[in-house]
């Protein structure tokens, strides 16, 4: 974890997926999400914004590098993100689920086939 995986759209959002079809291991839970940044990148991305100031502003730099990591820290906290584990889960998910439709459309063509001809055979023939 400790990653940002992806941003969440609203066909892969856990509400709009079944939960039926979902393992009762891969049911989202309601407790509080997981750290999903990693504080040691977002400090080395303050630490190179904080080199990026002119030096007649950099009395301030450790100050700026607080700033600009709280900044940082707002701004992805704003985003709807979510953990690579819960992309996996989802994206597995689909899978089965992809894999599902596909058997039930086949067998959906068999049983079509199947009425087709036996329609053909209970029919009058003149």
């Amino acid at each position: 974890m400790g990653r940002i995986a992806t941003q969440r759209t609203a066909s892969s959002s856990p509400a709009s997926t079944p939960a039926a079809s979902m393992p009762a291991a891969a049911t989202p839970t309601t407790s509080a999400p997981t750290q999903m940044i990693d504080l040691d990148k977002l400090d080395d991305l303050a630490r190179r914004l904080s080199g990026l100031v002119p030096p007649a502003m950099r009395e301030g730099r450790e100050e700026l590098q607080q700033n600009f990591k709280a900044v940082l820290q707002a701004g992805l906290g704003k985003l709807d993100l979510v953990t690579r584990e819960e992309f996996e889960v989802q994206r597995a998910v689909l899978l089965r689920t992809r894999e599902k439709l596909e058997a039930l459309e086949a067998l959906l063509a068999t049983l079509e086939a199947q009425l087709g001809a036996a329609a053909a055979n209970d029919a009058p023939r003149p």
